[in-house]
């Protein structure tokens, strides 16, 4: 009686155990499917936003490898769950973090096309040619990423969309304060029949003055933005060195509690002493 009991409990838990393994399966098949689909559309709606092309499944694929490779080796490396973590953290945030990157480049690197554009748009404006031509000649002879954005509000404007629409949607592309006000300044002068001519030139020069300004401002603050770094990456460097000097008393900071709660705290004074110096050094022109 007691081995029918025991036989019975067995192989009820197998059973148990095999139905709630596939419905894990199930479960993580699906999960696994959507999170595959939104990575691949956000990655392709991110790309061509940038004009960029992109095989997303491949992105995919490396993505889903560097979570798992990347983890393996810091645990095989330093043997701590900690690190391991913060290192799959760290990968997961990766891709976020490359794209932000990418994405404040670019609209650096348009902001600072930008005055060259509108003395050329007004240059063509003066030798008689209309808006639509102007805007043309500036595809042609602008690099990207000025040349692909334009060349997007050119197509718009072939098929019909008026240039305020056209305009509009740039800036919701491009979110640069300076855009936005030079395109507000043209609709104004468009709708009131001002001199579009001398609109492009007050806001190509007004545009290089206030370039020379924030060159300034940085060559200024250049030294506090480089104090700021140096003094948040120095406790970190000090920690590694007594690591290696006193491995054991160190060790103490990963293993105990104390030196858990030692440690978040040493991470929020140091991100709060980055922001800080980092607001200081920050100057909005």
């Amino acid at each position: 009686m007691e081995s029918i009991y025991y036989y019975g409990t067995i192989i009820t838990v197998f059973f148990a155990v095999v139905i709630f393994g596939w419905l894990g399966a199930q479960a993580f098949g699906r999960f696994w499917k959507e999170y595959r689909s939104t990575f691949a559309e956000s990655t392709s709606a991110n790309m061509a936003d940038m004009f960029m092309v992109v095989d997303p499944q491949r992105l995919f694929i490396l993505y889903v490898s560097g979570m798992i490779v990347v983890p393996i080796v810091v645990w095989l490396i330093a043997g701590d769950w900690i690190t391991t973590i913060a290192a799959l953290g760290l990968m997961a945030l990766l891709p976020w973090m490359i794209y932000r990157m990418m994405r404040q480049r670019r609209l650096k690197k348009f902001e600072a096309q930008l005055p060259d554009a509108f003395m050329m748009v007004s240059g063509s404006l003066q030798a008689g040619a209309s808006l639509a031509m102007a805007l043309e000649g500036l595809v042609k002879e602008q690099p990207a990423p000025l040349s692909q954005e334009f060349e997007l509000l050119v197509r718009q404007l072939r098929i019909g969309v008026d240039l305020e629409t056209g305009l509009s949607n740039m800036e919701k592309r491009l979110p640069v304060p300076d855009f936005i006000v030079a395109t507000s300044a043209i609709k104004i002068a468009r709708e009131v029949g001002g001199n579009l001519i001398e609109v492009m030139e007050t806001l190509a020069a007004t545009l290089r003055r206030k370039a020379a300004m924030e060159g300034k401002i940085d060559s200024l603050t250049a030294q506090g933005r480089m104090q700021g770094r140096v003094m948040t990456a120095l406790p970190i460097l000090i920690a590694l060195v007594l690591f290696q000097l006193e491995p054991e008393a160190m060790g103490k900071l990963f293993t105990e509690p104390v030196g858990w709660a030692v440690l978040g705290v040493v991470a929020v004074m140091e991100f709060m002493g980055f922001l800080v110096i980092r607001k200081i050094t920050s100057i909005d022109v």
